[in-house]
């Protein structure tokens, strides 16, 4: 069941209990017991749904199953309290409180109590001897969860041959062909990370260009890759400059579907044909994505488990995806035997076959996991979704199953964990504590969300390849656009439109004034993502929208105090027109109204950016924010004392240097404060101050254009949960660093990028007992990286790029010592040479 009765559960639970510090209206007493009554039978439902089969949610009575009528009954509950509730806050004066009297829910309770009386009876007859459910909600874990690449051995050596063993210095292009989801990309990027391939190129980078593909769409990928701000010419010929063919042994690889590959090749050259795995590969590799290595797998359940990896036809999407439905399942042979029957069934054309084995991962999902995957159906193809934004979107539309003693982030980021052990969704980048930093979808798999997304009324996607597949839909409460968008297209209605609760914006809208127009009737909306849109001013018209939970907005002008009118708000993101160093200078972001938003979770401003106040008044009017958990950036000057004791609960903080500060910034009674990230000005950088008291809990500090010296490092290198430390843009004014004894004990990555002034860098392994990773960019003053480094024992890769030739002489000279003495881990990659 897509729609998990979470969100009608969340509406109910704070309607009966608004926040007490902060009333925005006592509930009615005359209503309160219809309103639990509605709770209590949504609670039950809920419960019923998510631990039984979908035999019984599926059943259908007359012509519509007994899933979408409470589906249905669901979305009425919710649009009437919704309703009430937006009608009642827009007529109420700014700050005064008032009596929220629903409608009558009698209705709505009657539907439900029919759905819980049929649920009742069909379960007598379906749920005995029913093990799939118990099966598949164990918490095992994938044994493998990195990418497993089996059966392509010789495709390896083939590759890599072409790669860096031919003598031929000429230009060659060297596309890997074969069927979506055969692995064309896991074997690109095992050739791309292989030691042997990097260590032969100076430079070597890595991008993805959609199917939708169009030139405009090559050019940002080659912006991407370049790092260029400025591009006139046409982009096919502009390739050719950057590829160019000039006997230097250049080399690049595409994967494509197509095996018609002139366009990328020329007529000269020829392609890799990847093809399907033969039956005992298949069972090797499915074999290894379910069970760990120490793990054997007995005669019965291979039996089963090779008739599946052999239906699976030889693709290794579908073993994936397959392994990922009996990883988090008991070693059951009773419930291997029912995926067995599943897969086989679907015998037919081949696409359809692969298809309908991809469903049965999503038909055996837990029922709190179905919305997060089919929410990956909002982002246009290729996107790489940031993990921070998918998880405060999906806390926002009310996705989330609440986890005891969790925060609903934190639940979150465990419900998108569950899909990655499935192998439904990637993470597509890492940070550099281990966590997902980013997350997408392979092609096949975002079809069959945006496929089931469509069908079951959970998404309306507008452009792209499923815009026709949206024409079929009559639901609107969630609209996604991925080409230029208008409310006034035919097939829309007034009524579905006003009823949408969120509106995703990927391209720009048709028209402003539109925009605003269309904005006044969506009045329920809960999410509003406008980055992609730029706004001249903050308009009344989003000012009505009392309802939103999560709003991201592109703006040319500050924000106004008025912006409290939203209540609701979770989640504010904002990105100013401009350059960070005309803002950062000159006026920031003044706000006073987010002092008057107690349900805010998360204040994110973008394009260097910080929050001020407009006066004394709202400065002392700072009430505590319970939820606030990250505010990036705030302004030096308006930290204070009281400022402080009103975030207790803050986890990830911005700070920018608008001024020299003397008196002491005590950040020490922030416990939860775990990211922590200062910046001044590039035109005027100030001097790091030492009166800044970090709280212990910090694991991941940057330092961003400020003027440091030798003891400020030292005094961060005290720092005992210190993981993660970014220097970007520094001046070092001491022209050395030197580390002392038993600093940076717990330091895994260290990133050290356009710096100047530092000459001198002194230490070893006692300095950085755990260091991992080291990056070093755009340091033309370094002379030396400290050879005790490579003796690190923890240190996995040294990567440095446009330092001095000193440098990178030491930076190989490591590499050489560490290969003397036996250790062949420690990857040192150089670019820029």
């Amino acid at each position: 069941m897509a729609y998990n009765l979470e969100s009608l559960v969340q509406i109910l639970d704070q309607i009966l209990h608004p926040d007490h510090h902060h009333p925005l209206y006592v509930l009615d007493s005359d209503k309160k017991e219809q309103i639990e009554n509605l709770l209590q039978r949504t609670r039950f439902l809920k419960h019923f749904t998510e631990n039984s089969s979908s035999a019984v949610t599926n059943s259908v009575y007359g012509q519509q199953s007994l899933e979408s009528r409470i589906r249905d009954a669901a979305h009425d509950a919710e649009d009437v309290l919704e309703s009430r509730l937006v009608d009642q806050i827009l007529s109420c004066s700014e700050g005064e409180s008032f009596i929220f009297s629903p409608p009558d829910l009698g209705k709505i309770i009657e539907q439900l109590d029919l759905a819980k009386a049929e649920m009742m009876i069909i379960m007598d007859y379906t749920q005995k001897g029913d093990t799939s459910s118990a099966a598949v909600s164990s918490s095992r874990q994938d044994p493998n969860p990195k990418n497993i690449i089996v059966g392509v051995g010789e495709d390896l050596i083939q590759l890599k041959d072409r790669l860096i063993g031919q003598a031929s210095k000429a230009l060659q292009v060297i596309p890997i062909v074969g069927m979506g989801g055969i692995g064309k990309t896991t074997l690109a990027r095992n050739l791309y990370d292989d030691p042997s391939v990097t260590s032969h190129f100076d430079t070597f980078a890595w991008a993805t260009i959609s199917q939708d593909y169009n030139k405009q769409k090559l050019r940002d990928v080659l912006l991407s890759l370049l790092e260029y701000d400025v591009w006139d010419v046409k982009p096919w010929d502009d390739m050719r400059r950057f590829f160019p063919d000039d006997n230097n042994g250049s080399r690049i690889i595409v994967t494509t579907r197509e095996s018609s590959v002139a366009d990328y090749t020329g007529s000269g050259s020829s392609h890799h044909q990847m093809d399907l795995l033969k039956d005992d590969d298949s069972w090797n590799l499915l074999r290894q994505k379910v069970f760990a290595p120490e793990e054997t797998c007995s005669p019965e359940l291979e039996n089963v488990g090779k008739k599946i990896a052999k239906d699976c036809r030889g693709l290794p999407l579908a073993i994936h995806v397959i392994g990922g439905i009996l990883s988090q399942a008991e070693t059951n042979q009773d419930f291997w035997e029912q995926v067995s029957d599943n897969v086989s069934s679907t015998v037919a054309d081949k696409d359809e076959h692969f298809s309908n084995i991809l469903s049965l991962s999503y038909n055996h999902l837990p029922n709190h996991l179905k919305p997060c995957f089919l929410y990956m159906g909002a982002f246009p193809e290729d996107y790489e979704i940031r993990s921070s934004r998918l998880i405060n979107l999906l806390v926002a539309e009310g996705l989330v199953r609440p986890i005891s003693d969790k925060s609903l982030e934190e639940a979150a980021k465990m419900h998108l964990k569950a899909l990655v052990d499935r192998n439904l969704i990637f993470v597509s980048q890492q940070g550099t504590n281990g966590n997902a930093k980013s997350y997408s979808i392979h092609d096949l798999l975002r079809d069959l969300c945006v496929r089931r997304a469509c069908e079951e009324k959970f998404l309306f996607i507008h452009g792209g390849a499923s815009h026709d597949l949206a024409r079929s839909t009559s639901c609107l409460r969630r609209v996604c656009s991925h080409g230029p968008f208008s409310f006034d297209d035919a097939y829309i209605s007034p009524e579905q439109s006003c009823l949408a609760r969120s509106l995703l914006l990927f391209k720009d809208i048709k028209g402003i004034t539109g925009l605003y127009l269309m904005l006044s009737k969506l009045r329920l909306l809960r999410v509003l993502d406008l980055l992609q849109t730029r706004l001249k001013e903050f308009r009344k018209e989003i000012l009505q929208l009392v309802n939103l939970r999560y709003l991201a907005f592109n703006i040319s002008r500050p924000l106004p105090s008025s912006i409290s009118t939203l209540c609701n708000l979770q989640t504010l993101i904002a990105k100013y027109g401009g350059n960070f160093i005309t803002l950062a200078m000159l006026k920031g972001a003044v706000i006073c109204g987010i002092v008057d938003m107690p349900q805010l979770r998360h204040i994110k401003f973008k394009e260097g950016t910080y929050v001020r106040y407009h006066d004394e008044r709202s400065r002392n009017r700072f009430v505590v924010l319970d939820n606030l958990q990250t505010l990036s950036p705030i302004a030096i000057s308006e930290i204070s004392d009281r400022v402080l004791e009103a975030l207790p609960n803050l986890e990830k903080l911005g700070i920018f240097w608008d001024r020299e500060v003397d008196d002491v910034r005590d950040l020490s009674r922030l416990h939860k404060l775990h990211t922590l990230k200062c910046m001044s000005s590039m035109l005027k950088k100030v001097n790091f101050s030492s009166n800044l008291i970090f709280p212990p809990s910090i694991k991941k500090l940057t330092l961003r254009c400020f003027q440091l010296l030798d003891d400020h490092m030292n005094e961060i290198g005290k720092l005992p949960n210190l993981e993660t430390l970014k220097l970007r843009g520094c001046d070092f004014l001491s022209r050395k660093w030197e580390a002392n004894d038993g600093e940076f004990c717990q330091l895994q990555f260290l990133l050290l990028e356009q710096l100047m002034g530092l000459i001198n860098w002194a230490a070893d392994d006692t300095n950085f007992p755990r260091l991992k990773h080291l990056v070093i960019r755009r340091c033309p003053d370094l002379e030396e990286i400290p050879l005790a480094i490579g003796d690190i024992p923890t240190l996995k890769v040294i990567e440095v790029d446009n330092i001095s030739h000193s440098a990178v002489a030491s930076a190989r000279e490591i590499q050489e010592a560490q290969l003397d003495i036996g250790n062949d881990d420690l990857q040192v990659r150089i670019l820029g040479y």
